[in-house]
């Protein structure tokens, strides 16, 4: 849903992206004349109160942050879980779209699915978005675009990986789980999202999935990004294994704000968008 009726007078110049999930939530407001971000911040929902329903953690922070209260041209919502996967379109049929997650995930026939098109990669990503968190923003902003955060990470990535013709792994590491990436010649081969808790959970899941792709860890390539630096155990453990372990990077999209680089790799997708 888009914002569109807007005279020139009531425009803001401004957009406002939010990436919740059910552990909490960031968000950006940018200057659509400039580029530029205004703001950001992030929230943890684990500071709110216990008996707080995700409803309530969303009031809250709109209580505390005045910024998610404002008027914007576009407001954009990426809702993040593990809930998704990519269909190559000529093989997506629309009435059908719930059957593509039943091979990785548990779906129900009262799920809402929904689609993210993805045309110039043709592709589409469907998902089952956070139906109850969309209602309530819903009732605060009255109409705004969603997707999952995994089209504009995957969207982004293959967009960096123009012109490069070898099979590249790429890794987006959050606080409880992380996403693997693995493209050639701007083509996705694997996506996937693992739960972890220690390094070592980490490390299986990496070297498992360049085994069941026959990517060598003395030649691949791999790029993290997210939460995740050098120092970090998950980062150690990567670059004991994988000779040719980096961290993305990221210097054009920092030429859009003033953040340092690790947190323009934290923040990857939010802004991104």
């Amino acid at each position: 849903m888009e914002i569109t009726n807007n005279s020139v007078i009531q425009k803001s110049y401004k957009k406002l992206s939010i990436q919740v999930s059910l552990n909490g939530l960031s968000f950006c407001c940018r200057d659509t004349l400039s580029g530029q971000l205004i703001s950001f911040e992030k929230i943890d929902f684990s500071n709110f109160p216990k008996i707080f329903t995700i409803e309530n953690s969303l009031w809250k922070s709109m209580l505390d942050f005045s910024d998610l209260t404002k008027s914007y041209d576009e407001i954009v919502v990426l809702h993040e879980n593990n809930l998704s996967t990519f269909v190559p379109k000529p093989l997506f049929d629309e009435e059908y779209k719930g059957s593509y997650l039943q091979y990785n995930t548990k779906v129900f026939e009262t799920d809402y699915f929904a689609v993210d098109e993805m045309g110039k990669h043709e592709m589409v990503n469907v998902y089952v978005p956070y139906v109850n968190i969309n209602n309530y923003l819903i009732d605060q902003f009255g109409s705004f675009e969603y997707q999952h955060f995994s089209s504009i990470l995957v969207s982004k990535l293959l967009d960096l990986s123009k012109n490069d013709e070898g099979q590249n792994m790429f890794v987006h590491v959050a606080s409880s789980h992380f996403e693997i990436i693995v493209i050639q010649n701007q083509k996705l081969l694997l996506y996937n999202s693992f739960e972890y808790q220690i390094a070592e959970d980490f490390l299986y899941y990496l070297l498992f999935t360049a085994e069941q792709l026959h990517l060598n860890p003395e030649s691949m390539k791999l790029f993290i990004l997210g939460e995740c630096s050098e120092n970090d155990a998950l980062y150690q453990k990567a670059y004991q294994y994988v000779r040719n372990t980096s961290l993305l990077d990221v210097s054009e999209l920092q030429k859009t704000n003033s953040f340092s680089t690790q947190e323009n790799r934290t923040h990857f997708i939010l802004l991104n968008t």
